[in-house]
């Protein structure tokens, strides 16, 4: 199945929860096969508008549109005519299935495919993410990094257009963060799709993203390509980078 890109343009979002106003007037605009990434400190709404694009919250008010077309009307979802995936912090794999069968659930629940090419299919996907050969392990024997892998490659069985990933680097420790950056960039290079990144890893960001957006308070405060962002002259920009990096290398 061939994977396209989607566009994404983001107008005016705002959410809130009781009194708490969690995305103020988010304004986005995200080309097709871009890699985008937003930052910013924990607190600050990334996650909450990354469920909002991939259509786990319905916004007080605003609007979100994929190739031009409106996702939400009267506070309903309207149907998607492309296939996204998220990849979840924790992953979010069973542990009472092995690699293959959590790579393969989505397909085995659709049908997208025949029993008989489905192993071929999670065969390919895992070694797409370095895991050739370990479809028969059970989750409990993963490593964090490698736990990721296996969410990422299960994310490509879907053959998505759009990808979001919510915090990819939570609790891996910096050698694990770099195989992931890698993992990532190879599979920029491989696919069309759009891939959207929530992450307070800044250094991930810089070296990974066509572009970047940073959060504050619920509002986004700056936009733009990784040296734009490290040449900010935006002072919340650049207390972020001298808190959060050092020595950042790569682009």
């Amino acid at each position: 199945m061939p994977v396209h890109g989607v566009d994404v343009r983001i107008e005016k979002l705002n959410k809130s929860f009781g009194s708490n106003h969690v995305l103020k007037d988010i304004d986005l605009d995200i080309a097709s096969g871009e890699t985008f990434s937003i930052i910013g400190p924990s607190g600050t709404g990334k996650s909450i508008l990354l469920r909002h694009i991939i259509r786990l919250e319905t916004p007080d008010s605003g609007q979100i549109y994929f190739n031009g077309h409106p996702v939400f009307q009267n506070g309903k979802l309207l149907p998607q005519t492309f296939r996204s995936s998220m990849v979840f912090q924790s992953s979010a794999l069973f542990n009472s299935l092995t690699v293959a069968e959590n790579v393969g659930l989505w397909l085995r629940e659709h049908r997208v495919y025949p029993e008989a090419r489905i192993g071929g299919i999670i065969a390919e996907k895992l070694a797409i993410v370095g895991l050739e050969g370990r479809e028969g392990l059970q989750t409990s024997e993963l490593s964090g990094g490698m736990r990721k892998r296996v969410a990422i490659a299960r994310s490509l069985a879907m053959e998505p257009d759009l990808v979001l990933y919510d915090e990819p680097t939570a609790e891996l420790d910096p050698v694990t963060t770099d195989e992931l950056a890698e993992t990532l960039l190879s599979l920029k290079k491989r696919t069309g799709n759009t891939t959207i990144i929530v992450t307070h890893d800044l250094n991930f960001a810089l070296y990974l993203s066509d572009r970047i957006a940073m959060m504050h308070q619920g509002e986004i405060i700056e936009t733009g390509k990784p040296d734009q962002i490290r040449k900010s002259v935006n002072p919340i920009v650049q207390r972020f980078i001298r808190t959060t990096t050092k020595g950042i290398q790569g682009g």
